[in-house]
């Protein structure tokens, strides 16, 4: 038989709050009680396990080692907890009432879109809510817990991941670009000397890989459609997804840079459920619209199996 638990997840969640917070004051108001309440829990706590959680050094209470292992220990179990009960709600309360898909950049929009309309067919009171990031910010927004379904080319430790669809990026400019007017192949050196069109990764560790191309003229901006603008205006080169800029290369306002090294990269990207065990149907079926609109609308347009490289991948949105 399992023993019942003595400390209380009021208890444990104390113990978190004055660590993630800095102190009992601080504690007790994030957690919206009183300071001799946290405190009580915290020493009641100890008591009940009969181990000091915190040394106090002056005003300051410290993490003892023992502290430091419950305090680990706690929050992977108030995570536990809460899992726990979203997928109760989840279960009990039918289609969400909001799902939050995080998706890079690179992922064509027009389908992107075309999923959600799909979507909003099915189910046309569930509001969605779109974070675009690039590079680092997807995996934020995973493990900060801010998105229900994310499409990324990196997956953060600990979660599931499924491949939904590789893009080819390749390099392109407007065709009236001087690079065009050299009328022949390319070379690193060529590009060197003309401006670099960039997208800023926007987690907060920013990749420094994805300057792959050492230039001294260079244009950083934070979103993609303002760098296919300022490319179709002439003003620099920049390697996009072809399925990001077709429209653009039907019309001929862009044109690819006939790059005699590496003019083709490759991102793999991955359709992740965050809590695949506390996903409601609406984050589910979002999920397989997606992957059944992949298949019917980029399925034959795909490019052919070749190795794909994890820097290409980080390096097609500067891109």
């Amino acid at each position: 038989m399992t023993p019942q638990p003595h400390v209380t997840l009021e208890q444990w969640r104390a113990l978190v709050a004055v660590v993630d917070a800095g102190g009992y004051a601080q504690a007790a108001g994030a957690l919206n009680k009183s300071q001799s309440a946290v405190t009580y829990a915290v020493q009641k706590l100890e008591a009940q396990l009969g181990v000091a959680a915190f040394s106090i050094e002056g005003r300051k209470a410290t993490l003892t080692p023992t502290g430091a292992l419950l305090y680990r220990r706690a929050r992977a179990l108030l995570d536990e907890a809460s899992g726990a009960e979203r997928a109760a709600r989840a279960v009990s309360a039918g289609w969400e009432a909001q799902i939050r898909i995080a998706v890079e950049i690179l992922f064509p929009t027009w389908l992107l879109l075309r999923c959600l309309d799909d979507f909003g067919e099915e189910s046309p009171h569930t509001r969605i809510e779109v974070i675009e990031s690039v590079l680092g910010g997807t995996g934020e927004a995973l493990l900060g817990g801010q998105a229900d379904l994310a499409i990324t080319p990196h997956v953060p430790p600990g979660f599931a991941a499924e491949p939904l669809l590789r893009l080819r990026a390749i390099p392109v400019a407007h065709p009236a670009h001087p690079l065009h007017q050299l009328k022949r192949q390319l070379t690193v050196r060529d590009l060197a000397a003309h401006r670099h069109l960039v997208v800023r990764d926007s987690g907060s560790r920013r990749d420094a890989r994805a300057l792959s191309v050492e230039v001294e003229r260079r244009w950083t901006v934070s979103n993609i459609s303002t760098s296919i603008q300022a490319a179709r205006m002439g003003f620099g080169f920049a390697w996009f997804p072809e399925e990001k800029i077709r429209d653009e290369l039907a019309a001929g306002t862009l044109k690819a840079l006939p790059l005699r090294d590496g003019a083709e990269r490759y991102a793999e990207m991955y359709l992740i459920i965050a809590d695949p065990d506390a996903a409601g149907p609406g984050t589910l079926r979002l999920a397989a619209i997606l992957r059944e609109a992949v298949t019917s609308e980029c399925g034959k347009r795909q490019p052919g199996k070749k190795a794909a490289h994890d820097a290409e991948a980080t390096d097609a949105s500067d891109r």
